[in-house]
């Protein structure tokens, strides 16, 4: 189990519904929060809670802003979600968040056993996340970066960003052991990027992979010349890439 065992509330009011969860979690040793759908809420007490449970209603798609901070909420700080609520609620809520980001999902009435012990699996499933080496991809391609997740999260614990702002705010607050990193990214390109990292002292240790679909011998030339530890192609293949990572932080291992 992880050591904190803390879950944020958040619905349009708090239920009697909330409430019973709430308790039924405090009796098993959680310590429960209850946030309003407030964007400004949320963000103020993110930090004080590893799980999410939203229990949605008719005001799902009242605030299409709030659904996208919670997207980069689960993204980028890889919290738990758990979803409760109608069929038709439910589709409103994923086709903004990742459905990679949902952790699972209830109808009303609420089953309270596998409710609860959804819950337990998901701090378990942390627990083991936590021993993992963590690896961030920074990528403008959400459905790439959903891909390269999906196929490395049994063995890594891989957060994602879209941008080099998000990634420097990700930073200042996580700790990674590598960044797979697209070469080529609208507004602020990777190699700007990989200027960004290095020029910090606490960012600048960290090493950088990058991704790229240019295969021509030109562009290879041109990012390594950055100095990045590697330079892996877009058209790789799960396997491949595993093995890659696995192979680097074998090396990194034996160094120590």
């Amino acid at each position: 189990m992880v050591s904190n065992r803390n879950v944020l509330f958040i619905s349009s009011q708090e239920t009697f519904s909330v409430h019973g969860m709430e308790t039924k979690l405090k009796e098993m040793g959680y310590t429960s929060l209850y946030v309003p759908l407030e964007i400004k809420q949320l963000q103020e007490h993110a930090d004080k809670g590893e799980l999410i449970v939203y229990y949605m209603d008719e005001t799902v798609s009242d605030d299409p802003a709030f659904l996208v901070f919670l997207k980069d909420l689960c993204m980028e700080k890889d919290k738990g979600l758990i979803l409760i609520g109608a069929k038709e609620e439910y589709n409103v809520v994923v086709k903004t968040v990742p459905l990679d980001c949902v952790s699972a999902w209830f109808e009303r009435p609420l089953d309270m056993r596998k409710f609860l012990q959804a819950v337990e699996k998901q701090f378990d499933s942390m627990a083991e996340t936590l021993l993992r080496k963590t690896i961030l991809i920074i990528d403008d391609d959400v459905a790439y970066m959903q891909t390269i997740r999906e196929w490395l999260k049994e063995s890594y614990q891989v957060a994602m960003v879209d941008s080099g702002v998000k990634a420097i705010k990700w930073l200042a607050i996580n700790k990674a052991d590598l960044v797979l990193l697209d070469y080529e990214m609208p507004i602020t390109n990777g190699p700007q990027i990989f200027e960004m990292l290095k020029s910090d002292s606490d960012t600048g240790v960290i090493p950088v992979m990058f991704l790229t679909g240019q295969q021509s011998k030109e562009s290879v030339l041109t990012a390594m010349k950055l100095k990045p530890v590697d330079y892996l192609l877009k058209t790789i293949n799960k396997a491949q890439l595993k093995e890659k990572l696995d192979q680097y932080f074998a090396i990194q291992k034996g160094k120590l």
